[in-house]
Parts: structure tokens; sequence; C-alpha cells
């Protein structure tokens, strides 16, 4: 399964090491695109999974602002709850990014 931002990938990884939670493929991080990603300076905390690090990815020169983000270390029960680690893995805006 890939992320692309107008074309460009910017991670990319086999369905089967995808996590899947609340409707968002969550992509490993070993499978992202280096120097596609900044870290953003937007806040959110989860209630169950954590406080949240949001990414702007960069494509082309052009910056698309939080359209990734990921829990670095998930709140202790989030991993059972999902049923896999998913510390570390990308998930994605999809206004501003495409699965598939």
């Amino acid at each position: 399964m890939k992320a692309t931002v107008n074309g460009t990938v910017v991670a990319e990884a086999p369905e089967s090491e995808l996590v899947g939670i609340e409707g968002n493929h969550y992509f490993p991080p070993s499978s992202l695109t280096s120097g596609a990603f900044t870290e953003s300076a937007t806040q959110y905390t989860c209630p169950w999974k954590g406080h949240a690090q949001y990414w702007d990815v960069v494509t082309d020169g052009e910056t698309h602002r939080d359209a990734a983000w990921s829990y670095p270390e998930p709140f202790a029960g989030a991993a059972e709850k999902v049923g896999h680690d998913f510390a570390g893995y990308v998930a994605f805006d999809k206004s501003q990014v495409s699965i598939g």
C-alpha cells in the first residue's frame, strides 16, 4: 500500500505491515520516504492513544501542514486495545495524502 502526495510516494509497505486504527492506516516507520517529513509544532493528545507528534509532509518543494501524525510513546494499554504495537507508526490526513 502506498501513501502519495500529488503522485509522489511518501510511504510504502505491504498491507500486512499496516496497523488499522479508527479508519486510518498507520504505516511502519521503516516505510517512510526519507526527507519527506519535518516535525510540526501542532499538539494533540488522544485520550487513549497518547500524545501525538504531527508531521508536515514536503514534496516537490511544497509543504503539506500536519499531513501526518504518529504516537511515539502510546499510553499503557493502547497497543493491547489495538492488538499491535503502533509506536512510531504514521497515519495520514486523507484530505492531503492519498492512500491506496
